[in-house]
């Protein structure tokens, strides 16, 4: 029987081990926190969006490193699969706008109880508290793995699944990335990505939610990201689904200052709201006009679209000048931010970086330099955009491996 050793228990490893086991080897699965699925119990803020209801080739559109690597193993082990692995393990799902797939609970506890159930009926030995060191390899092929307490675990094939290096409190530091690279194995410098972005500008907005505006990113004056969703304003910038896509692109730019315009009226065009602005004045002639703006805008952004259009709040609105209003047009078509920096690792969803897929297999994650070792999840050089398509590239990527480490 084939011996086969998984370190990391995230999404990727539990789907590796799980996998393996079913081909019939006895499989090892080494995990150095004292629970599985650490990291899935906060993703999607609890929710866990496990994958998005999309065919392979939006899949693959969705991933901003190394797309054409992840060809082969979405298509063995696609969105329906893993929708249909969960339901097969009594997960009921849901989707919502985007193709987002969360359990019906809306509990990420569920999700992890399933993959740990997963284990169980595939009789993995699961060891949690249980750090790996190191992968022992001889004549080029794996033979077993070193634990920090100097045990060899013994092993014919070994999968890294250890993640990358976002959100270190999970257990995330980086350990796969050395695995690796003691094996001999190229790695492509780790970057934070799908992070909070941080502004210069200090307004009082934190907590506030923004539905339907769009987004137009530009550096150097070059429009490098145009897109509608919602947002959400933290103490130090910005955040939510548009913002953690934005940051992907603006990766490693934030020296450039990125402009980010937002329009927080985007179904109307500037003649339009013009129009509506005009309407809305016209019955608060009397009001003063930092206290007409409540029929346009949220009550908490006023203040710092007053303060961009640059219009005295206390000036009444009847004698407010079509330059005026004007320019409040412009305030709410490009409510302008500088980007300066982002949340870090300790804030980012992914880790931009890792293993060079150049070296890995993309068929079965095995490794092209070293017999029997493979990679998955986080710690490739793979990752995507928010939606969903995280997960499933650590699932697709995590069956691959597992299902070819187990085998004949």
């Amino acid at each position: 029987m084939k011996n086969v050793v998984v370190i990391g228990g995230g999404p990727a490893g539990i789907m590796a081990a799980g996998a393996a086991a079913r081909r019939g080897a006895s499989v090892t699965l080494l995990e150095k926190n004292d629970r599985l699925g650490r990291k899935l119990y906060i993703t999607g803020k609890g929710r866990c969006n496990i994958t998005n209801a999309s065919d392979p080739e939006t899949l693959i559109q969705n991933v901003a490193t190394n797309a054409r690597f992840m060809y082969p193993s979405f298509y063995a082990f696609g969105s329906d699969d893993v929708i249909r692995f969960f339901k097969d393990l009594g997960l009921v799902t849901k989707v919502e706008r985007g193709g987002r797939v969360f359990p019906a609970s809306d509990k990420s506890s569920d999700v992890v109880d399933a993959l740990g159930a997963f284990l169980k009926k595939a009789r993995v030995n699961t060891r949690l508290g249980c750090k790996a060191r190191g992968v022992l390899i001889k004549n080029g092929k794996v033979i077993g793995v070193k634990t920090a307490s100097g045990e060899t675990v013994g092993a014919d094939a070994a999968v890294v699944s250890t993640g990358g290096m976002s959100y270190p409190l999970t257990g995330s530091d980086g350990d796969g990335y050395r695995f690796a690279k003691e094996s001999g194995h190229t790695i492509s410098p780790p970057r934070p990505s799908l992070t909070p972005i941080i502004v210069k500008e200090r307004f009082d907005l934190e907590g506030l939610s923004l539905r339907n505006v769009e987004i137009t990113a530009k550096i150097l004056k070059k429009i490098v990201y145009k897109s509608m969703g919602e947002m959400v304003f933290t103490a130090r910038g910005v955040s939510g689904p548009l913002i953690l896509t934005l940051s992907r692109v603006i990766i490693g730019k934030y020296g450039l200052n990125p402009e980010i315009n937002i329009d927080l009226k985007p179904a109307l065009t500037e003649r339009e709201l013009d129009a509506r602005v005009l309407r809305d004045f016209t019955d608060r002639a009397n009001r003063d006009f930092g206290n007409g703006l409540d029929g346009l805008l949220p009550r908490k952004i006023i203040p710092a679209v007053i303060d961009v259009c640059d219009i005295p709040p206390g000036k009444k609105i009847r004698d407010i000048t079509k330059e005026e209003r004007a320019g409040l047009v412009r305030a709410l078509k490009g409510f302008k931010l500088t980007a300066v920096g982002s949340g870090g690792f300790d804030e980012a969803i992914v880790t931009k970086g890792g293993v060079n897929v150049s070296e890995v297999k993309p068929a079965t994650m095995e490794s092209r330099l070293v017999g029997g070792l493979y990679f998955a999840g986080e710690t490739l050089d793979v990752d995507g955009f928010t939606g969903g398509y995280n997960l499933q590239i650590a699932f697709s990527t995590g069956w691959a491996a597992g299902d070819s480490a187990g085998g004949d």
